[in-house]
């Protein structure tokens, strides 16, 4: 019998060791699963690699990974904050490595992994210091830049209902990075709100089918 839910954070998080690759989904604070980040700071890892729309919030247990230097390297859209955080003391020292990406251009990489896509042209940076070293090409009468899939070893999502094959819904904006990421990775972990009986869900509101889920944790459930 298929049943993807976990006991534990614990059993939710086993087996992610050092130099691992991790995204992150949300959007700011919405979608992200903060307990998964949260216990995933407590594992004492190192030489991380984390994927995220935000990499500097104040928000979360993602600063206390920075501040913590498990984080070697973050690719990101927008690492900074509207307070000084641990990452910008960390890249300033040269101790945390950055990799800036355009948002659109993050989402569609993450995307392409997920798609079996290797590459792809876009317009977006062309011209710009983010093209600098990447091949281009004019496409349409326009300047574009190749860009390459991103996958990762893991995806920490949040969903917002979930069936024991690992089938997702989401709400509202907590949709955002979060299904991409879950087909873009080896093992998808997901924090969901709601345990729901097979066949209960609407087969049209599933977002992430439990094809791309490996185990679901949900909050607040006796172990």
């Amino acid at each position: 019998m298929i049943d993807k839910f976990v006991p534990s954070i614990e059993s939710a998080l086993s087996g992610i060791g050092d130099g691992a690759t991790i995204m992150i989904g949300g959007f700011g604070a919405v979608g992200q699963p903060h307990l998964l980040v949260d216990a995933l700071g407590e594992r004492g890892l190192r030489d991380l690699v984390i994927i995220a729309n935000n990499a500097g919030g104040d928000f979360g247990g993602l600063p206390r990974l920075i501040d913590r230097g498990a984080i070697a390297k973050v690719i990101c859209s927008y690492p900074r904050a509207s307070t000084r955080t641990a990452f910008d003391d960390l890249y300033a020292a040269g101790r945390i490595k950055l990799e800036l990406v355009p948002q659109g251009t993050l989402a569609e990489r993450i995307r392409a992994a997920g798609a079996g896509v290797p590459a792809f042209f876009t317009p977006t940076g062309a011209g710009t210091l983010l093209a600098e070293g990447k091949e281009t090409r004019i496409v349409g009468g326009r300047a574009c830049v190749l860009e390459y899939a991103l996958g990762a070893d893991v995806a920490l999502i949040e969903a917002w209902e979930a069936d024991r094959w690992g089938n997702l819904t989401y709400r509202a904006t907590g949709r955002n990075f979060n299904p991409i990421m879950a087909s873009a990775a080896t093992m998808t972990i997901a924090l969901a709100h709601r345990r729901c009986a097979l066949g209960s869900l609407t087969p049209e509101a599933i977002v992430t089918p439990g094809l791309f889920v490996n185990r679901i944790y949900v909050p607040g459930e006796p172990a």
